[in-house]
């Protein structure tokens, strides 16, 4: 979907290196939220170009049908390098400016540690770019803004959540979401050493969600790590069985 259709403010917006990570990662919450009626959006940062499977071009046609079944309101992918995302200042500006126009409140960025050098990247430069997003003096075309939370996406991440997102009743959906991205997940002799086979995608990502489900006392979740504390103001409604 075109950036410059609409002017559209986002609640939440998911920031990541690549198209089909967000719908590895976060696709059932932003399902979830969207459901609740808020406001959500993704920026892919790369256009897919280096990849093993599939071109650039088949991979904006699949993060549109992506787009569509998670019901987010804006999906936009910039032209960083792939394979090779870098910190520098450009970068950083070029998000600002997504920042200032769609003003979302929260923020979601890959986990900091990862496999791929690209998400690990996308982590710092995700959090710079929020700073730098709020300061007065960082000239673009829409007024400064500073999203208030920003949280990490930790579902390849050996690291306990700080909190699990329910997405029991959406589940289904994240899965048609991940695999509108056929030219990745479909059976081919390309990458055949690298990519699960297209039969057991449902049953290892099904297991991954009831995972971290199980942690929070749901049936189908998705972890997140927050680097700040927490604050509570009513201990008896705090959620999660202890015993």
């Amino acid at each position: 979907m075109p950036a410059e259709a609409v002017e559209f403010q986002a609640d939440i917006l998911a920031i990541a290196a690549h198209r089909d990570d967000v719908e590895q990662t976060c696709g059932g919450t932003l399902l979830r939220m969207a459901a609740r009626g808020l406001r959500t959006a993704i920026l892919d940062l790369t256009q897919g170009e280096a990849g093993t499977r599939g071109t650039a071009s088949d991979r904006a046609r699949e993060a549109e049908e992506a787009a569509r079944i998670l019901g987010v309101g804006w999906r936009q992918a910039l032209d960083f390098a792939d394979g090779a995302i870098a910190n520098t200042l450009d970068n950083r500006i070029a998000i600002v400016r997504i920042l200032r126009r769609l003003r979302p409140r929260a923020v979601i960025l890959p986990y900091w540690q990862a496999r791929h050098p690209d998400h690990a990247m996308v982590a710092a430069l995700g959090y710079e770019s929020c700073f730098l997003s709020g300061l007065t003096k960082i000239a673009t075309d829409s007024a400064p803004h500073r999203p208030f939370k920003i949280i990490y996406a930790s579902l390849y991440a050996d690291v306990r959540p700080s909190f699990v997102v329910d997405i029991s009743p959406f589940i289904e959906q994240r899965h048609l979401a991940l695999m509108a991205y056929r030219s990745q997940y479909a059976n081919q002799s390309a990458g055949t050493g690298l990519f699960v086979a297209e039969e057991e995608i449902r049953e290892r990502t099904f297991a991954e969600a009831r995972h971290y489900g199980l942690l929070a006392g749901v049936r189908y979740g998705e972890p997140f790590v927050q680097k700040e504390v927490g604050l509570v103001d009513d201990l008896t409604l705090l959620p999660v069985q202890s015993i």
